[in-house]
């Protein structure tokens, strides 16, 4: 907890030398949900909420039409303790609930969609596999680096012609004494370009999926950027090429084979994803009610007109 405090504390006393657009958001809790919430609970979500509209809001949308990842967030989310926050602290996750992980995504994603999306494959596809099926040895290396925002993580299941039907994937290894020869390639994997670290799910000489840790800078292993994405713009994607990567077996997980191992990792992220879109709904109407305020016709706000107020009472 202790990032928390540490971030409320800048967050009051920091100044800025440069105007940036201001994020004016607020959330009246028609349906009394803050009852349901613990303290500590509540103070998470005004955490990251309050750095979302100090450090997101203000840039993103120069970064979305510009098609670039702010990769200055990565430690910012480290620091704020959004990466694995249901990770132990042991391993240098937040130890958190459930709940106030989901809030966090919430507040995520009303700033930006992707960038709830670096934090949910930081998490949940990257720490999450290496927390659940890792050796002590993998969770010690490579948590507290991930947790932190030192290094970023990505999670290669999809390929070119294999989405939806990860069963028929084609990436491989093959045996080389203490280490495995790994081919094939991946797309459409988010933080990619940036990541130091991927986990990936590829089949062994009888066809049985493991999970491998691959490592920047493994000969062979090259991560291309994908451009002219029509969404998720300031979110990092691009692919992954495995051309005869040769991977110290000790970098397999040992803990889970098949399909369990990464179809558990996607839920995990899903259920990141069901809290981000409530934020993207929530910035959504704040948006709209503003702009009905603010927008004059015929010499009074459109908000003041019987159409528009009978809309607004439908939510």
């Amino acid at each position: 907890m202790q990032g928390f405090f540490v971030y409320f504390y800048n967050s009051v006393t920091k100044t800025f030398n440069h105007e940036r657009k201001k994020d004016l958001f607020e959330s009246p809790d028609y349906f009394k949900v803050d009852e349901l919430l613990s303290e500590e609970q509540i103070m998470i979500r005004d955490a990251v909420r309050s750095y979302v509209k100090k450090d997101i809001s203000p840039i993103i949308e120069d970064y979305a039409q510009r098609a670039e990842f702010p990769q200055q967030i990565v430690k910012q989310l480290g620091d704020l303790g959004c990466f694995g926050p249901t990770v132990p602290t042991q391993y240098g996750g937040g130890g958190l609930d459930y709940i106030s992980y989901g809030l966090m995504m919430q507040e995520l994603e009303r700033g930006d969609s992707g960038v709830r999306s670096t934090a949910s494959v930081q998490g949940s596809l990257v720490m999450f596999p290496i927390y659940a099926f890792g050796s002590e040895e993998q969770k010690q290396k490579y948590l507290p680096k991930l947790a932190s925002g030192e290094w970023l993580g990505c999670f290669g299941l999809t390929e070119p012609d294999h989405g939806s039907d990860p069963g028929g994937m084609l990436t491989n290894f093959k045996d080389d004494g203490d280490a495995v020869i790994l081919n094939g390639s991946k797309m459409w994997i988010s933080n990619a370009p940036f990541a130091q670290v991927a986990v990936v799910w590829a089949k062994d000489e009888q066809g049985e999926v493991y999970g491998l840790i691959v490592e920047r800078g493994m000969e062979g292993f090259s991560t291309p950027t994908t451009h002219n994405k029509w969404s998720l713009r300031a979110s990092a994607t691009g692919e992954l090429v495995f051309d005869q990567v040769r991977v110290p077996k000790e970098n397999i997980l040992p803990g889970v084979k098949g399909l369990k191992g990464p179809l558990s990792c996607l839920t995990k992220a899903r259920y990141g994803i069901a809290w981000g879109v409530i934020g993207a709904a929530m910035d959504c109407y704040d948006t709209a009610l503003r702009y009905a305020k603010e927008r004059e016709q015929f010499g009074k706000p459109i908000a003041a007109f019987q159409l528009q107020q009978k809309s607004w009472l439908k939510w």
